[in-house]
């Protein structure tokens, strides 16, 4: 991969070198003019692209360059504040949707997926493990809580967990042979939103929250409903919660 990073803005200077330095890209400053033309020079040399702007300019500077979706970059755009990532241009052929996870994960940010068939996914498991699970462990976890509530592997648009956990090589394991995005949820959204049906009194010693599957999955959707309170197996709780349409 070979990232681009583009602000319009010095404003946005501080987060675009973030971005940049973060995810191993290039960032371009708006030191000459004008823009538009700088980047459609440079739009052909990066096989993904971040656009730190607001998503109307995004799709101005993109005006024309644009041909097909088996060759065009990834475009990702993030508002100035780094609150959103979203997939503007190949979020499944070129990656943009992987890549705004990872924007996301670095920032604090919510991904807005809008492809069709993540939209048709309506799962978000919540994962809380002990350090070091095998992502065999998750597996059995995560299938058993499918189980118990009829449903299957392919109905999963994420899974979400606290920041603690957001390198866990097993978690990241079975995220990567599923090919499931990991939402990361930082631990002060989970305390503001304490949502726990049995809070743990183990958990919120060793993590500062009530509990960590449960809210990372309703964090994680818009109109959630938790449909497997947590469930706890061989050191893996799942939850999981189906969006509402």
């Amino acid at each position: 991969m070979k990232l681009g990073v583009w602000i319009v803005r010095p404003e946005a200077e501080s987060l675009g070198s973030l971005v940049a330095e973060g995810l191993g890209g290039r960032l371009f400053t708006p030191q000459a003019a004008p823009n538009r033309a700088l980047f459609a020079e440079a739009f052909p040399t990066c096989s993904h692209w971040i656009l730190i702007m607001a998503a109307g300019i995004a799709v101005r500077y993109l005006q024309g360059l644009v041909f097909d979706k088996k060759s065009d970059p990834a475009v990702v755009v993030v508002d100035e504040a780094g609150r959103f990532a979203v997939p503007l241009l190949g979020g499944h052929e070129a990656g943009a949707n992987r890549l705004a996870y990872r924007v996301a994960e670095l920032l604090g940010a919510a991904p807005v997926i809008t492809t069709a068939t993540e939209a048709l996914k309506r799962l978000v498991v919540g994962v809380g493990c002990r350090r070091g699970v095998s992502a065999e462990r998750i597996d059995a976890a995560i299938r058993a809580g499918l189980v118990s509530v009829s449903r299957e592997a392919g109905d999963i648009r994420e899974v979400a967990t606290i920041d603690l956990k957001a390198h866990e090589p097993g978690l990241r394991q079975w995220c990567e042979q599923n090919e499931v995005p990991l939402r990361i949820v930082p631990r002060s959204v989970i305390a503001a939103r304490p949502w726990a049906t049995e809070p743990s009194a183990w958990v919120e010693e060793n993590a500062g929250v009530v509990g960590v599957c449960e809210p990372c999955a309703l964090v994680a959707t818009f109109r959630g409903q938790l449909i497997l309170p947590k469930m706890a197996l061989d050191g893996v709780a799942v939850a999981i919660v189906e969006d509402g349409r």
